[in-house]
């Protein structure tokens, strides 16, 4: 029987797949070749052509995506209730949606999604990863209450406003420059960090930025309180690097802010890190974590009840979907804490604490 051409294409990408998970199963061979090879090729190549726009391409293509989606569905939806639908063009129909999601698999990971699979930043820069204990923890908690008071006290004390949008962008860029001479693997040359279109919807869906793996665009949800857009957005430029789990992402993020030395990033950073150290700290001993929270000083108090009406807002019945596919997509990428994932910095955290003695 003579195949036709989306079998023969079905049977190539399929093919292609399974090599490309081969090779992504050796996180030597991924960071070498991968990481540091042609992913900096083509992150590069992206952020020149998409940097350069004034709006967001990857939102833009994400809308037009979702619209068409829904576009057929419905359509397939009328066509079967109109008993339209062959046995033969079901099968057909099924076909082309394997092809294009096994199109989409392969261009996610070739431009982006081997990362998930590299050494990266512990391996870079030699941190000990290791679990600690609940003294070490609560170690962290009350340093953290120190830096994030003292950066907060230096915003109000220099009376520091926060930048506009563009501003932001700027100083993002300045902060990964800064921290170049310290680790060359940041380096930060073609700047694409973007106002996110759908950033009303980030409010009730909960986040504050994403990162577009197929533009490579970096998108900030800029609606959100000032004071966590400077650890966003050097959070999204991570991503952008090359380090996909959200647990590296934070680590970059703080190591940037902390180099940076600008109180409005560090305190972003501070309390950002502040928030997983005693969310971690909570769910071992309760009574500690209130007690570090009521040293904060009155104005970061201040920013976190801000925070909180401000989630109170924009609750909804959807987020908890929108999380738990999320968490589910962050399970099936080299992540199993899933959404826990982003606490999981604590251990770099924790690890660069002990080999520097500060942070």
């Amino acid at each position: 029987m003579k195949l036709k051409k989306i079998d023969i294409s079905l049977i190539l990408l399929s093919i292609f797949a399974v090599l490309l998970h081969f090779f992504s199963g050796n996180s030597n061979w991924v960071e070498q070749h991968y990481s540091n090879g042609l992913f900096l090729t083509i992150s590069n190549l992206r952020c020149l052509i998409f940097g350069k726009l004034g709006f967001s391409f990857g939102d833009i293509i994400y809308g037009i995506a979702f619209f068409t989606l829904i576009f057929f569905l419905i359509r397939f939806v009328i066509a079967l209730f109109q008993k339209k639908v062959t046995l033969t063009g079901f099968l057909a129909s099924i076909k082309r949606v394997f092809l294009l999601c096994l199109g989409v698999y392969l261009v996610f990971n070739i431009f982006w999604g081997l990362n998930y699979n590299r050494l990266g930043v512990a391996s870079q820069i030699g941190l000990d990863l290791k679990e600690y204990n609940s003294q070490e923890l609560k170690s962290l908690n009350a340093l953290l209450v120190e830096k994030t008071n003292l950066s907060k006290k230096a915003i109000v004390d220099n009376h520091i406003e926060y930048p506009n949008n563009e501003s932001l962008f700027i100083q993002t860029k300045k902060a990964y420059d800064a921290v170049d001479d310290s680790f060359n693997f940041f380096t930060y040359k073609n700047a694409a960090i973007k106002k996110s279109i759908w950033g009303w919807l980030g409010n009730y869906w909960g986040f504050t930025g994403y990162y577009n793996p197929f533009t490579g665009e970096a998108q900030l949800n800029t609606t959100v309180p000032k004071f966590l857009l400077p650890f966003a957005a050097c959070h999204e430029v991570a991503h952008q690097l090359g380090y996909a789990k959200e647990k590296e992402a934070n680590f970059v993020s703080y190591l940037v802010a902390k180099k940076y030395n600008d109180s409005l990033f560090l305190y972003s950073a501070y309390l950002d890190l502040f928030f997983y150290a005693n969310r971690n700290l909570n769910s071992q001993d309760s009574t500690s974590a209130k007690q570090y929270r009521e040293l904060l000083s009155e104005d970061v108090k201040k920013d976190i009840y801000e925070l909180v009406e401000f989630n109170k807002a924009h609750r909804n019945f959807m987020e908890p979907i929108i999380t738990k596919i999320y968490d589910l997509f962050l399970r099936s990428n080299q992540q199993p804490q899933g959404m826990m994932s982003y606490d999981e910095v604590m251990v770099y955290l924790m690890a660069y604490w002990r080999k520097s003695g500060t942070i």
